[in-house]
């Protein structure tokens, strides 16, 4: 990976490209330290060193802003809306016909579904922007802290629209940095954003660990986490790159006077076929009853029960619900994710089919027959990463701060192992050596 890095910057187009993206990630990481009007900086960083800046009911979103949400600036959304309604757009897709027509149209069908995203995007901005503008002027942002209520002093309808619209660009001109960096510089523009920003968090979550422990000063804890986060890493990266590879054989055809197929190929089916979708998905759907009870006044006993067992994420209800849930979403985004019948009926039109297997109806039952085996140990793969922090580091007490495990690790190995890809096929385009030297 070093090597490739080196290589890219001893290539001028490629150097320009890795340092326009470089640019791009410092204007990025300036916007999530520009707090928007409003707000009484003082005092968020107040609440932000006397609480758990990340723990609580914004952890995950706090986690995909590079910690911008917890202190309300300019970029506090971060890429959370594009990547809620990329998911939607992703999950309409298979329900409206419109939009899956759309897709099959190619490149131009791809380009108004990217409108229709951007769109929703800013639709998702204003209502996020408007609940956490409503829930700082509450002070259930920072709960325990004593000036939680003093974060936004004037709460006006004028602030609180300026503060709403200013979160709302600050989504905008994200959006259009990661496009950018699509367009201009290296990798998915909007997977490198993510990747800074979890990236981001470590130095202050690593320092913690070590600053809360007992044994050595703290180093004894630091150094466990570290051993365990290259473990992970390194088995996240060994599933990532797992594959099942069924062979498709291409007979052969006569047009004209030339002859075309008969050649082997595979179709890859990854163990993770899912990705990060099924934790963000359970993530988000277990956040929904602790919110619930956040803004619920008194103290009913479905509120308690719920800041009891489904609030505290190493609450054994919490654990058991994550877990199950991720597995359930797994399997439901591939299989809305992939059709067997389509790639049956594609094989059948040009010609391919799969050894020992007749094409048509009885190849969909076989491609679905291996999805369906792959994704067991692929979702059992994903829980138990996601349930890294809570489980792994309880006896260090360092379970929330972890950054080696669940969501965060998952993004990282997997935009790192993209981008990597990306630039040692674009080093191997320039300096292609051919068959005869």
């Amino acid at each position: 990976m070093l090597t490739a890095f080196a290589r890219a910057f001893k290539t001028p187009d490629l150097r320009k490209k890795l340092l326009f993206t470089l640019g791009i990630i410092v204007v990025y990481r300036v916007g999530t330290h520009i707090p928007i009007p409003g707000v009484d900086y003082r005092n968020v960083q107040t609440c932000i060193d006397n609480a758990q800046a990340n723990q609580g009911l914004f952890g995950l979103v706090n986690m995909f802003s590079g910690g911008a949400l917890l202190q309300i600036t300019i970029f506090a959304l971060g890429i959370m809306p594009y990547i809620t309604a990329s998911i939607i757009l992703q999950l309409l897709t298979v329900v409206i016909p419109r939009l899956e027509a759309l897709k099959k149209e190619g490149q131009a069908g791809t380009a108004k579904i990217t409108q229709y995203t951007r769109y929703l995007t800013i639709a998702l901005a204003i209502l996020q922007g408007t609940g956490l503008v409503a829930t700082a002027r509450s002070g259930a942002l920072f709960q325990g802290c004593p000036v939680a209520s003093q974060i936004v002093p004037d709460q006006s309808i004028f602030v609180t629209v300026t503060m709403v619209i200013t979160m709302t660009a600050g989504t905008a001109t994200v959006m259009w940095l990661g496009e950018l960096i699509t367009d201009r510089g290296i990798g998915n523009g909007m997977s490198i954003l993510m990747f800074i920003s979890i990236a981001a968090t470590f130095p202050s979550a690593l320092w913690a660990i070590k600053q809360e422990g007992s044994l050595a000063g703290g180093w004894i804890e630091f150094g466990t986490v570290i051993v365990i986060g290259l473990v992970v890493i390194g088995l996240v990266v060994f599933v990532e790159q797992a594959q099942r590879r069924i062979p498709v054989q291409y007979a052969k055809r006569m047009i004209g006077r030339r002859s075309y197929g008969g050649t082997s190929t595979y179709i890859p089916l990854k163990v993770n076929q899912a990705g990060i979708i099924p934790v963000i998905f359970a993530s988000s759907l277990l956040y929904i009853p602790a919110l619930i009870a956040q803004f619920a006044g008194g103290s009913s006993g479905w509120k308690t029960w719920i800041e009891k067992n489904l609030a505290l994420p190493d609450a054994p209800m919490h654990m058991v619900l994550y877990f199950l849930l991720i597995i359930f979403f797994a399997f439901f985004y591939v299989a809305i994710s992939f059709n067997p019948e389509e790639v049956a009926d594609n094989m059948k039109k040009y010609g391919g089919f799969i050894p020992g297997i007749r094409a048509g109806r009885p190849t969909a039952e076989y491609l679905s027959y291996v999805l369906n085996r792959i994704t067991w140990p692929g979702s059992l793969y994903l829980g138990l990463i996601a349930l890294v922090p809570t489980v792994a580091l309880a006896g260090f007490g360092a379970n929330q701060n972890f950054p080696f495990g669940g969501t965060s690790i998952l993004i990282i190995v997997g935009v790192g192992l993209e981008t990597v890809k990306q630039i040692e096929s674009q080093l191997q385009q320039r300096n292609y050596e051919g068959f005869l030297r």
